[in-house]
């Protein structure tokens, strides 16, 4: 491989930031260049909240890394000086008896044989515990390792601590193209016409990645996801320790949460299911029948919040793979060209740990847990294995 001084990252979201960050450190150069606002609004990186968990079902190598996460998140809130990291714990509970193959079962079975501690919980130790939940969920568990990062406030950190390093961050700008000479990708050129020189480029882009890097479209599509925040009549009711950070018998329906926002003062509610098929420049619309089923779900399931207000809703846009695993590599017929994307609108809890994964696979170092997320060829009916996501 020819020798890297100058690193290009197209991207101001989790996985650019925390590349460019981890780069510095290594003693490279590196310029971000993102259209900007960061952190931007239409984003997957952006909102008020991202669950941060490490139950994955059966896949070890997830818990393993959020394990090593959630280190880093702890360590981060004492690094910045503020709570970016809420371990509220997580509620995981079923409507039916938790079974073998199941998410919650397979996940619970994990987190015991890696020497963790997880309360199992019945219809009546629920109910005591966690009120505002209804008598429909009857099994599954809590874990007290866990919980949420305020996700919009994480990139702006980010942002701020990676310019006080040294690296350029150039907002406001957006690249149109990737520039090519014999040799591979030599830089990228933004929408004014301004050429950026590397000598190494980052597509770090989430759902616009395939607009710059055609050659991925095989094996990632971009799909919108309700969010909702809202009101609470009972705040107290759904505040830590009677709420926690909760999945919903989620391989079933998608529906996941946090408790009540410590300064924004909603609980925020979303469905990690099937989404919807978008371009990533159309408008995002938050239909009639997304808020029809979320209802229906809050009656079922927190009744003291089913008429509660709805004050923000909007599609999340996730960068999804059709195996629902990241890429992380370089481009296979592209010299000086890589590629961190794909999200799968489960990345960003692992934020403390990509920036040393992708610079690992930058410079091409032994990385066990990059295997999984190399460049790969997927038949185009290959389903989703992230095993806490509805796939209907």
């Amino acid at each position: 491989m020819a020798a890297i001084n100058d690193v290009l990252i197209v991207g101001a979201g989790v996985f650019g930031l925390t590349a460019a960050i981890e780069l510095n450190r290594r003693g490279y150069d590196v310029r971000v260049v993102d259209p900007g606002p960061i952190p931007h609004p239409l984003a997957a990186s952006t909102d008020i909240s991202k669950v941060v968990r490490m139950e994955y079902g059966k896949d070890r190598q997830y818990m393993e890394m959020v394990e090593h996460a959630i280190l880093g998140w702890r360590q981060w809130n004492t690094t910045f000086g503020a709570p970016l990291y809420h371990e509220t714990g997580v509620t995981m509970f079923t409507r039916e008896e938790m079974r073998p193959e199941g998410f919650e079962y397979e996940s619970f079975q994990a987190l015991v044989e890696r020497g963790h501690a997880p309360e199992r919980l019945g219809p009546d130790a629920i109910e005591r515990r966690f009120p505002a939940w209804s008598g429909a969920y009857v099994d599954g568990f809590f874990h007290s390792v866990g919980g949420y990062a305020e996700s919009g406030r994480v990139v702006e950190m980010l942002a701020r601590y990676a310019g006080t390093l040294g690296v350029d961050i150039t907002e406001g700008k957006s690249v149109s193209r990737l520039v090519e000479s014999s040799g591979g990708v030599i830089g990228a050129e933004t929408g004014t016409g301004e050429f950026v020189a590397a000598d190494h480029t980052v597509v770090a882009a989430g759902a616009w990645t395939s607009l710059l890097v055609p050659e991925v479209r095989p094996m990632m599509k971009v799909t919108g996801h309700p969010v909702f925040h809202l009101r609470p009549n009972q705040s107290s009711f759904f505040a830590p320790p009677l709420f926690a950070t909760f999945t919903a018998d989620v391989a079933r329906t998608g529906w996941y949460g946090f408790p009540v926002h410590p300064s924004e003062g909603v609980v925020k509610v979303g469905n990690h299911g099937v989404g919807l098929l978008l371009h990533p420049d159309e408008p995002r619309i938050v239909g009639e029948d997304h808020e029809v089923r979320l209802r229906q779900f809050l009656e079922e399931t927190f009744p003291a919040l089913a008429d509660a207000p709805i004050v923000y809703r909007r599609l999340c846009l996730y960068s999804d793979t059709l195996d629902e695993h990241f890429i992380l590599d370089h481009h296979p017929a592209k010299p000086g060209l890589s590629i961190a994307s794909g999200g799968s609108g489960h990345g960003f809890k692992f934020a403390p740990i990509l920036g040393p994964l992708i610079a690992d696979m930058v410079e091409r170092k032994a990385n066990a847990w990059l295997e999984k997320f190399r460049w790969r060829s997927l038949a185009a009916d290959k389903g989703g294995e992230e095993a806490a996501r509805y796939h209907g």
